[in-house]
């Protein structure tokens, strides 16, 4: 059973940095999508970003567009997520997804930021950003 296990949330003050580990256990797709969302409350879950494990392609919504940076590490299984200058909108739940069931090629743009596309997900981890 694949596993997704996210740490490094955390609180800090708007301007501030965190970055965000996700451990994919026993996920041993080398071309799938690896994916960041997020849930504030009260609101539905967004798509942040996205890597292809395999190509590296990155994937980024506009509200995070040169402030966010998701990489991958060596193995295919792990995900970190940089998230620079941050912003009190910034605040919620942060959740790791991993998918399985189609390369990430095939996915479009809209597609990868699709909290439909992922058939794995961590507990999340929370962020709080304050002004």
């Amino acid at each position: 059973q694949v596993q997704l296990v996210e740490s490094g949330g955390g609180s800090v003050q708007a301007g501030g940095s965190l970055r965000l580990s996700c451990a994919a256990s026993r996920y041993r797709y080398s071309s799938g999508c690896m994916a960041w969302f997020r849930q504030a409350p009260g609101k539905e879950r967004e798509g942040v970003t996205a890597i292809n494990t395999g190509s590296g392609s990155t994937y980024y919504a506009d509200s995070v567009k040169g402030r966010f940076f998701i990489s991958r590490g060596n193995a295919a299984n792990t995900a970190y997520l940089q998230m620079d200058n941050l912003k009190p909108e910034d605040t919620a739940m942060y959740y790791c997804a991993a998918d399985s069931r189609r390369p990430c090629r095939q996915l479009t743009e809209r597609e990868v930021l699709d909290n439909n596309e992922y058939n794995y997900w961590g507990q999340g981890t929370q962020v709080t950003v304050s002004s």
